[in-house]
């Protein structure tokens, strides 16, 4: 198969190209995509448990971890007990996360509207809808079930 024909293959030719474009954006702050994605997820007001931050983000445990430490050292996340639970912990955005989470939406933003410039709506309700099939059959276990198993 022609590996531009591929949807895997445009998929993640695509989203390299993206998380590229993003983390040399973040560089500029001293930053990563990852640390921004963070930024974008807590709650900006009363701040996100640290147990749902990865399955709201799609992040394994020890990866999250590592960026939340980092992000705590530049001074953009504080640590605060939780009063619902003592076992764990709400991750808050300091003053200096505020206003890098202010940065991270802007470029959100700007790159979801200069793609809005050059692609359709209808163009978009589609790609929308194909990636939206493509997850729906992933979580359903549909594309490796055993009955579709090459021999």
């Amino acid at each position: 198969m022609d590996k531009n024909k591929s949807i895997d293959h445009q998929l993640r030719a695509t989203w390299q190209a993206v998380a590229k474009m993003y983390n040399e954006q973040a560089a500029n702050y001293s930053s990563t995509m990852a640390m921004a994605f963070v930024l974008l997820t807590i709650d900006k007001e009363n701040g996100t448990p640290s147990t749902s931050l990865g399955p709201l983000m799609g992040m394994e445990p020890t990866s999250l971890s590592r960026i939340l430490k980092s992000m705590e050292v530049k001074g953009a996340i504080s640590r605060e007990k939780n009063p619902d639970d003592g076992r764990s912990v709400i991750i808050k955005l300091t003053d200096y996360g505020l206003e890098m989470r202010k940065f991270s939406k802007s470029h959100v933003y700007q790159f979801n509207d200069v793609i809005r410039e050059y692609v359709t709506e209808q163009e978009l309700e589609s790609f929308f809808k194909v990636t939206s099939t493509i997850n729906k059959l992933i979580a359903d276990k549909k594309i490796y079930d055993a009955d579709k198993q090459v021999k």
